[in-house]
């Protein structure tokens, strides 16, 4: 991951971390530890575990419904 990369919440109560790099733009990138970092369109819900993808969907019912479909 680029330097210039930094992580954010959208929520300070969130468990997960947002990837912003203005570097790249449409990569929506996330984690839940700062360490393993989640592509949402390419590893969402296959890679995430069953507490991960509760925390994700809790965290983004927008994207859960959106991504509805892949479950």
């Amino acid at each position: 991951m680029a330097q210039s990369s930094k992580f954010f919440k959208n929520n300070s109560d969130d468990k997960i971390w947002w990837v912003d790099n203005p570097e790249i733009i449409g990569e929506w990138l996330f984690s839940f530890d700062k360490q393993t970092v989640f592509n949402m369109f390419r590893d969402y819900p296959d890679k995430l575990t069953a507490e991960q993808k509760k925390i994700f969907d809790e965290e983004n019912p927008y994207w859960a419904d959106f991504f509805k479909d892949r479950t």
